[in-house]
């Protein structure tokens, strides 16, 4: 297969993750009573072990290789289990607009500066034009998201969950840069998620332990749970790792710009949510960062 072929490939993988992902906000509206961190540590802890095991084989097979980049897996494990948690905190502070689009559209960027650091990579005009894009797009969304909100007696709140947000657009793009890092060790996908994933959904278990109760209080939360965890999380998580092996950590991130997308349009179709003129223009401008990135051209310093 040619390298056009399995860039392509990679790239449809991280478009069926980013809109599996997507679904995960309006989904985590069916269990109000559940709380954010309970649900974030469901999705991604149980979602994490499952990819374990379908890759206990490979993992085996390639335990010595794994053995050497400990330090990796470990970092990458880590960023895992802060992620989901730092994720829907943000949602719960800042609000679920704000939460989703400063940690979706802070990770292209934080990608890129963590590429240029440990690669010494950098990107062409056409990449940073279409990031400025998907990054300008996501802050419209952002604001229209709020346009609602007059109240700022948690506005104290919400500059916290932007800081979380924040977090979690780091630790996003930290454990996909490492992924990535891993697979160009010779160490195949299912290999390198399958070890992070497991190390993040252990770390992840002792919060869900101490707070998933509300999973166990109905049959619609226990499906909520069960779905976080399989669809988007499993089998999301599947299709990113695939691509991850066929393109740059810093372009797959920035597909998954069209997460807040789906998240957007879904709640307009499934909640009932208004989505102004300006929201709607957010959402052409990550359209528009998709096009320009959909064939980055990526370079490195001689």
């Amino acid at each position: 297969m040619s390298s056009e072929n399995n860039q392509f490939l990679g790239m449809c993988a991280v478009i069926i993750a980013a809109v599996l992902w997507g679904t995960t906000g309006v989904s985590a509206a069916f269990a109000p009573e559940v709380s954010p961190i309970a649900i974030g540590a469901m999705a991604m802890g149980v979602g994490g072990l499952l990819q374990t095991a379908i890759a206990a084989k490979t993992i085996r097979l390639y335990r010595f290789n794994l053995y050497t980049q400990w330090k990796y897996l470990l970092c990458g494990g880590i960023s895992i289990a802060i992620y989901p948690l730092v994720f829907y905190a943000s949602m719960r502070l800042a609000g679920v607009t704000i939460g989703t689009v400063v940690s979706i559209g802070s990770a292209p960027l934080l990608s890129a500066v963590i590429e240029a650091i440990m690669e010494k990579a950098r990107f062409s005009t056409k990449w940073i034009i279409g990031a400025s894009l998907g990054i300008i797009g996501i802050i419209l969304l952002s604001v229209a998201g709020q346009g609602h909100h007059t109240n700022t007696a948690q506005h104290s709140n919400v500059i916290l969950g932007v800081c979380l947000g924040l977090l979690a657009g780091l630790t996003y793009a930290l454990y996909s840069w490492v992924a990535r890092y891993l697979m160009l060790q010779r160490i195949p996908s299912k290999a390198a998620m399958g070890s992070i994933f497991g190390i993040g959904g252990l770390l992840l278990m002792p919060v869900l332990f101490a707070t998933g109760s509300a999973f166990l209080n109905s049959w619609t939360n226990a499906s909520v749970g069960i779905y976080m965890a399989l669809v988007p999380m499993f089998i999301g998580y599947l299709c990113f790792g695939y691509g991850l092996a066929r393109i740059a950590a810093s372009t797959a991130i920035t597909i998954t710009l069209l997460e807040p997308i789906v998240a957007a349009l879904l709640a307009v179709i499934i909640i009932k949510e208004n989505l102004s003129l300006l929201g709607w223009f957010g959402v052409t401008l990550v359209f528009a960062c998709l096009v320009c990135v959909i064939t980055p051209t990526r370079k490195k310093k001689q």
